[in-house]
């Protein structure tokens, strides 16, 4: 299946894009208008950057924070830093590690976060952005001969953005 979306400044152009491909021949159910009034993003299925964000946090956490443990452990054993003067070796060890396990998770937040957030999106921010200014989307899937019907005519009304995406093979 492939897709065609459509950016568009405000609802009447969208309406407009609407009518013209029901008029052209385009079927309804494969025409799609995305922004207030009609369907959101999550209705859509846009992927919500903060939960790609989350699942890459939560990807990291779970070998991060052992591994930041052990290493600030072992660390703390080598080089026999004090960090409590008044506490024993294992009680530095132990600190030591706790310090490595909060600089493990400190690392999972930023690099699984900033990575799910930016890139496990894909193109769903850019989108979800555009919503958020108050844009409209209009979204046609189908077969290449429908694409290019419906990339002929939304051309017309000069949308602001317009991208066809080819839905992968499972």
């Amino acid at each position: 299946m492939n897709y065609l979306i459509a950016v568009l400044a405000n609802k009447q152009e969208a309406e407009e894009a609407y009518s013209t491909l029901e008029r052209e021949g385009i079927p309804t159910e494969q025409i799609t208008i995305v922004g207030k009034g009609y369907q959101s993003a999550e209705q859509f299925g846009l992927i919500d950057p903060n939960q790609q964000a989350r699942k890459g946090v939560n990807k990291l956490v779970y070998w991060l924070i052992p591994f930041g443990f052990v290493a600030g452990y072992l660390f703390n054993l080598l080089t026999g830093i004090e960090i409590f003067s008044e506490a024993n070796n294992i009680v530095n060890h132990i600190i030591g590690g706790i310090l490595g396990a909060a600089s493990g998770a400190l690392g999972a937040f930023l690099v699984g976060g900033a990575t799910g957030w930016t890139v496990g999106s894909g193109d769903a921010l850019t989108y979800r952005n555009r919503l958020n200014a108050g844009k409209y989307l209009i979204v046609t899937k189908g077969q290449d001969a429908l694409i290019r019907q419906a990339t002929r005519i939304l051309r017309q009304f000069e949308p602001e953005y317009i991208q066809g995406y080819t839905e992968p093979v499972s």
